[in-house]
């Protein structure tokens, strides 16, 4: 079937045209290629579908490997992808002739899940990716191209309450209509009888779901889509406010940004701790004006509780937002006082989530999932979120804006329809889902934790850092270099860090810190003091500067750390820890030392009165001594090294070799081994409190007891 490209193919309004035909010929005629290009174009623009939302596909002729005849696959993504990402190991290759044949064993609505199972026998490419749920909505119509997708003009049409007389109205003829349906086998097969009901549409609305649209190339494909997108964006445009305000105009009216921001990094660590309950959450922020404009309104009340209506939407926003009853200029420093007015709203969700369940749940349903709210709306304020991690979190957030913009344009030209709550239920927990679910990896050591890292532009801190977000931590940075904060930053994966200019002198300047590790995380769990310097003279040569110095960032800067951060600690109510990394030098007496020894002493001992007080409370409080870590370390830069040589009676060049044959394992100590005993202390030894560990390939005069 010809779909008709239209000549005004670059100009459009409300999504953009991103097909560089330069990049396309390198190309060539390599169809799955070429699939994949459109796939990661289509993905790169949120308007058309989230991150993991929607699936493509192509199909094209191979040679059978064992009749050496000529067949057709289809080329589809796979389970769990994203098509914004998608590459060659995403995908699917399925024989067509084989998974069209399933019809001849479909045994109807009730039996649908047994045909997921049989996907597998029609695998062509035996390296395929597992085949997802909508992969019958591709084999089952006959186009080379086809693009599922959930753009927000889309969905708003889809989920609006004359669904079917406004696509009629829009497209006329040219388009098709299904009612919702739940993805299956049973819904390839209704896209396919509304194809035969009306041949030469190009493309099918999905009631309260999405867009079906194809092409007889993988650039025809794109274009379609486009076009039909925009088509939709521009008619809701034409009637937005014309009949009434959006939302039903203003209702309240939002703080100015810094007073948002400085408002959410209060509440976060206490939303934290109660999203917690069930499991520790990692949290998420956006201001975003759209997000404001929703929760500011006078329809907010009716909306919210309708909860939203794509599938892909619910699954990762849960069934309906809370929506908090505080003011945006409501003071947040009573943490009594605040979580009495919160407090309740979270047992009534968790209590109307219980009801939900067992009104809806069948025999076979899996057993109830945590009941905390993952989407939170504070108006005048922001927009929270809590998922397992960050990336959860933050797509969490991007899903409900797509869901708010659906909302916003169905109520524009008709009404909102949400799914109904069975509907809803069954999606939730299908058994599908649940194995997909249940085939996810084990978590990591530090999931679902947030440290904050001092002195981590380089050296120990970093290192500490490295190895902490290696065994799943989220990391906050903070140094007094931005340069090498943002060099230091700029070596992990999207999600997975932030980083704060810190002077750990000035507890303003750690608050602000802190703040960033709650709008950026929800919070913070493991606290981290690393930063340092070191200064090697006599007592006659030890000036009050630098004493003073010394007591300022060593001890001073960890007092300054602890007292912040225990505060958001008990906001949350989840424990935590605190390290310290102090020096085998608090313990053992040496030449030309006086002031480092001090104040490393001092650290050593405020660790142990700091294990005392708070040990009730769940937040554990233990130091690692490092002891002669030369090589990577940023304190041996400079006249430490020179003071330590002169000290021992040797050349700087000499310490490294020096300080391992002095230790009674012969060892070279590195950032890396403090790391470990960093990780040791947070992610293996959970009820110890009070200790020192020492990483210095065992010093005699330096063993504790």
């Amino acid at each position: 079937m010809q779909v008709k490209v239209s000549k005004r193919t670059k100009k459009f309004s409300y999504v953009d045209y991103l097909w560089d035909s330069k990049e396309a010929k390198k190309l060539g005629d390599d169809q799955v290629a070429l699939f994949l290009y459109r796939s990661n174009l289509l993905g790169a623009d949120l308007r058309i579908t989230n991150f993991g939302g929607g699936n493509t596909s192509c199909k094209t002729i191979e040679k059978d490997p064992l009749t050496g005849e000529e067949v057709e696959v289809m080329w589809v993504k796979g389970s769990g992808g994203d098509i914004g990402t998608l590459t060659r190991q995403g995908i699917a290759g399925l024989y067509t002739r084989r998974l069209r044949a399933l019809k001849n064993v479909y045994r109807g609505l009730e039996f649908e899940d047994e045909i997921v199972p049989l996907y597998y026998h029609c695998l062509y490419d035996l390296d395929s990716r597992a085949p997802s749920i909508d992969t019958a909505l591709h084999g089952l119509l006959p186009f080379k191209h086809i693009d599922h997708l959930h753009p927000d003009a889309l969905i708003s049409i889809a989920a609006a309450k004359d669904s079917e007389a406004i696509t009629k109205e829009i497209w006329g003829d040219t388009m098709g209509w299904v009612p919702w349906q739940k993805p299956g086998f049973d819904l390839g097969l209704q896209l396919e009888k509304c194809l035969n009901d009306n041949p030469g549409i190009r493309g099918i609305v999905l009631g309260g779901h999405g867009l079906f649209t194809w092409g007889d190339t993988s650039y025809e494909s794109y274009i379609n889509s486009l076009e039909v997108i925009e088509m939709a964006a521009k008619y809701i445009a034409k009637r937005e406010g014309k009949n009434r305000p959006v939302f039903g105009g203003q209702k309240i009216k939002s703080l100015p940004k810094d007073k948002r921001k400085e408002q959410a990094a209060k509440l976060a660590p206490i939303l934290r701790g109660l999203c917690s309950s069930y499991q520790r959450m990692i949290g998420h922020f956006t201001d975003d004006k759209r997000a404001l404009q929703f929760m500011n309104s006078k329809d907010l009340k009716k909306l919210a509780p309708l909860g939203t209506s794509c599938p892909d939407h619910f699954l990762r926003t849960k069934i309906q937002p809370l929506v908090l009853n505080i003011s945006p200029k409501a003071d947040l420093d009573d943490l009594a006082a605040v979580k009495e007015k919160i407090e309740p709203l979270f047992a009534q969700y968790r209590k109307e989530y219980q009801a939900y369940y067992d009104n809806c749940k069948h025999d076979n349903s899996p057993a109830i999932r945590d009941p905390n709210p993952v989407v939170i709306l504070y108006p005048g304020v922001g927009m929270f979120t809590f998922a397992k991690n960050k990336q959860t979190a933050r797509v969490a957030s991007e899903f409900y804006l797509n869901a708010i913009n659906v909302m916003r344009g169905a109520e524009a030209i008709s009404k909102y329809t949400a799914l109904p709550r069975q509907e809803a239920f069954d999606i939730e927990y299908w058994l599908l889902e649940e194995a997909k679910l249940q085939r996810q990896p084990k978590e990591k050591p530090l999931s679902r934790k947030v440290v904050i890292v001092t002195g981590a532009g380089g050296g120990i801190g970093k290192a500490i850092a490295d190895k902490l977000a290696e065994e799943g931590a989220n990391i906050v940075l903070t140094d007094i270099s931005k340069e090498r904060l943002e060099e230091a930053n700029a070596t992990y994966g999207k999600d997975v860090s932030t980083y704060a200019l810190c002077d750990v002198s000035n507890s303003r300047s750690i608050a602000d810190a802190y703040d960033v590790a709650c709008l950026e995380f929800g919070g913070v769990d493991i606290i981290i003091h690393s930063a340092g310097l070191a200064i090697s003279k006599s007592l006659a040569d030890t000036s009050i500067k630098d004493w003073d110095l010394l007591q300022d960032v060593l001890v001073k800067g960890q007092f300054n750390l602890a007292k912040e951060g225990v505060e958001i600690l008990r906001k949350q109510g989840l424990g935590g820890d605190i390290i310290h990394i102090a020096s085998k030098n608090g313990l053992v007496a040496g030449p030309n030392n006086v002031a480092y020894g001090t104040a490393k002493a001092a650290q050593q001992h405020m660790t142990r009165l700091l294990a005392a007080e708070l040990g009730s409370e769940k937040i554990r409080v233990n130091t690692v001594n490092p002891d002669g870590v030369i090589i990577g370390s940023k304190i041996w830069e400079g006249k430490w090294a020179e003071g330590r040589a002169k000290a021992n009676g040797i050349s700087v060049d000499e310490l490294p070799a020096f300080y391992a044959k002095r230790n009674l394992m012969n060892e070279i100590i590195r950032p890396e081994d403090i790391a470990n005993g960093v990780f040791a202390l947070v992610g293996i030894l959970d009820k110890s409190t009070g200790n020192i560990i020492n990483v210095d390939g065992g010093m005699a005069n330096a063993f504790v007891r």
